[in-house]
């Protein structure tokens, strides 16, 4: 039975018809500027949104950046979304590029009709951010959890793809047409089977969530405690867990989204403590919902953490809207209070700023390449993982004969032993999780336990 799901599987991961191809893509950069109204952001500019918009395109392999344009809108929402003298000369400064192959409109998703009436107009694809970024996703997806995420995320295109496909139908051919006779119409069948599509790609993601969830309780069962590193897309995160778990496997890419997957990477604290740091996906401002919203198995694992470290790359000129947006996306992932207020925030990059000044009571500044504040930061998560997951550390004498040292050794961390030949016995600092603390009195209730 598992051998048919697996073929299920590999059938859902079948090349998508939404995908861009791996071939060079030759790209103008449009961003419609809205200049006031409710659509206007007051966070940002334009010239920062176009910047972005060229740092997406700049990820993937073989695409290159002809011209960037900006061009103010009132109402982005429109079919042609400019207004007609505005859409003229940007239509006569596209078809002037030389080679171009596409043009991102930096816009988080457009209508179908919008997509076919500005192909037309200028006899090029056309993207949207929703589709780039799926796009990148779908180059950098490594594990099949990843991929069917992505799958996930394409249903919603394809089905307003379907519309525009049976409307254009119905334009060439007048009504709409049943197949064979079934009494289902063409809409309804291609309806039903992204549905059927859907279904599948849930249940297969739920089948290895619960996988997930499994490998989780055995590791709650050895108390090691999980530390979720988060922060806009290309701030170092990946950097800093090299960092602190020395993981020399680990290879930083200076690039957006370049981890997809939630990996998991052992650590020590000062206190030799082992931690497990969790890398997560990077956040960027408009990402479409449901594109969040299909990863939100990945972001699952951050709800079981023990601690949040956010990190922010200080040297952005828009440093203050990317914070925005990733406390924005950690209060809708509905994470536990106490998750939120015990999060530690980290300015990366501060080997980057001339003279900097800490803008922020609690932040701590840092450098995760060139190993700045490190220890410092160490330490505050040592504090806040004590407090978050009631471990202890305590001295406890035992008897060098009896079994009480290498129980320690298993089930609690041991930081020191001194030993007293005498009478035989040690003072033995540890660090030890409730339950485990619970289990050492009752197996021996003659240890003598000095609290500091």
């Amino acid at each position: 039975e598992d051998d048919v799901e697996e073929e299920d599987v590999e059938e859902l991961l079948g090349p998508s018809p939404l995908a861009v191809g791996p071939g060079a893509q030759r790209v103008a950069v449009v961003h419609p500027a809205v200049k006031w109204g409710p659509k206007k952001s007051p966070l940002t500019t334009a010239e920062l949104q176009i910047a972005e918009a060229v740092a997406l395109i700049d990820t993937l392999p073989n695409w290159t950046v002809l011209d960037k344009i900006i061009i103010p809108t009132k109402n982005p929402d429109k079919k042609f979304v400019f207004g007609k003298g505005n859409f003229q000369a940007l239509t006569e400064k596209i078809k002037k590029l030389p080679h171009l192959t596409a043009v991102f409109l930096n816009v988080e998703r457009m209508s179908s009709l919008t997509k076919k009436e500005l192909e037309d107009a200028w006899g090029v694809k056309v993207f949207d951010r929703y589709t780039v970024v799926l796009h990148i996703f779908r180059c950098n997806a490594r594990t099949k959890e990843a991929k069917l995420q992505i799958a996930l995320a394409e249903i919603p295109l394809l089905r307003s793809n379907l519309k525009n496909e049976v409307s254009q139908l119905d334009q060439q051919r007048g009504g709409s047409r049943y197949i064979m006779g079934s009494g289902e119409t063409f809409m309804e069948t291609q309806n039903r089977i992204l549905k059927e599509k859907e279904l599948k790609i849930r249940n297969a993601l739920e089948k290895l969530r619960r996988k997930r969830s499994l490998l989780r309780t055995q590791r709650r069962k050895r108390e090691f405690p999980i530390i979720s590193v988060m922060g806009y897309t290309n701030c170092g995160k990946t950097t800093l867990i090299k960092a602190l778990t020395g993981e020399a496997g680990l290879q930083p890419r200076d690039q957006l989204f370049a981890t997809l997957d939630i990996t998991a990477h052992a650590g020590y604290l000062p206190s030799r403590m082992a931690v497990i740091y969790v890398d997560t996906i990077g956040f960027l401002t408009d990402l479409p919902h449901n594109l969040v919203e299909s990863f939100s198995a990945t972001l699952e694992e951050v709800v079981y953490s023990d601690l949040i470290v956010h990190v922010r790359d200080i040297t952005h000129p828009e440093t203050v809207l990317q914070k925005a947006t990733v406390l924005s996306v950690l209060k809708n992932l509905n994470l536990p209070s106490h998750l939120l207020d015990s999060m530690v925030e980290v300015h990366n990059k501060v080997d980057l700023i001339e003279r900097y000044k800490p803008t922020e009571e609690n932040a701590l500044p840092i450098s995760a390449l060139h190993g700045y504040g490190l220890q410092e930061l160490k330490e505050e998560i040592e504090k806040k993982i004590l407090t978050a997951t009631g471990k202890k550390i305590l001295t406890v004498n035992v008897n060098l004969e009896g079994s009480q040292l290498s129980w320690l050794y298993k089930e609690a961390t041991v930081q020191e032993v001194e030993v007293i030949p005498e009478d035989g016995t040690a003072r033995v600092k540890v660090i030890i999780g409730n339950s485990a603390f619970g289990r050492y009195k009752n197996l021996f209730p003659n240890s003598k336990i000095f609290m500091p």
